[in-house]
């Protein structure tokens, strides 16, 4: 029993805490199902909570220098506080709802390059070291993204990368504190003016925005900047559009807008 409390208060053989999902793949606005196993360790452990979050990899710019973390940004309290005897094992159902801003993963079934989505679940215990769980989840485009994407596709862009960057766009309503940009190299017929398209979208309910970022290319004499195009296309009639003559013209747009062609 002595050796047992020492082992205790030195946070050796603690609980270990598992999680099993029902499926990995999901949309924004979407859920995410399983189950959390917390395995007894060695000797009884008070758990304060269980807790699980989304977490992805986002840039952050900070004066003059960048640098990458793990942000949080979907939190769920699947347990309160509980008593563990030693070797029991407790399971509990979950359901843990993806936010429609989440960042998107998958495309067609192919990594985006860049991105990735995690549940963490954090087992807090009393007097010891915390036990944590890590699972890649798969977050694929909702039917109106996958229809954008499409389109840059058969216009002829080549996905180059995807990641998320802290912070807000400007007059763009945001619930998390950073974006997703999905990067393209542009085809021949925008190359002259453009090195480089950045697409995200900001998801809702029943409609999405979504941004365009073009890189201009820099001249002799002149330094490239980016210039912006916004535009918000509604759930229920994205189907009525034809987006590759959509886009083309929004590009058209922008980049005479800004001098870019």
């Amino acid at each position: 029993m002595v050796f047992k409390k020492l082992m205790q208060a030195m946070g050796v053989g603690g609980p270990q805490v598992e999680t099993v999902l029902h499926n990995p793949n999901t949309t924004p606005g979407g859920v995410v199902t399983g189950e959390v196993t917390i395995i007894g360790g060695q000797h009884d452990s008070e758990i304060k909570g269980v807790n699980l979050a989304l977490k992805t990899r986002v840039e952050v710019e900070s004066g003059d220098s960048e640098y990458h973390t793990d942000l949080e940004y979907a939190k769920l309290q699947v347990a309160g506080a509980f008593r563990l005897d030693d070797g029991a094992r407790h399971t509990i159902p979950f359901q843990l709802s993806v936010p429609w801003e989440a960042p998107l993963t998958h495309f067609y079934g192919q990594p985006l390059r860049g991105t990735t989505v995690g549940v963490a679940t954090e087992l807090e215990v009393a007097r010891a070291v915390d036990a944590t769980d890590l699972d890649p989840i798969a977050v694929h485009p909702l039917p109106a993204q996958e229809r954008i994407l499409t389109a840059f596709a058969n216009l002829g862009f080549q996905f180059r990368n995807a990641d998320c960057e802290k912070g807000r766009i400007w007059g763009v309503h945001q619930e998390l504190p950073f974006y997703q940009e999905i990067e393209y190299y542009p085809p021949a017929q925008y190359a002259r003016g453009i090195k480089q398209l950045e697409v995200t979208f900001v998801s809702y309910p029943q409609s999405m925005e979504v941004v365009l970022e073009l890189d201009k290319r820099g001249g002799v004499f002149t330094e490239g900047h980016d210039a912006f195009g916004r535009f918000t296309v509604d759930y229920a009639t994205v189907n009525n559009t034809d987006w590759e003559q959509q886009l083309d013209s929004y590009l058209q747009q922008a980049g005479r807008r800004r001098g870019i062609f």
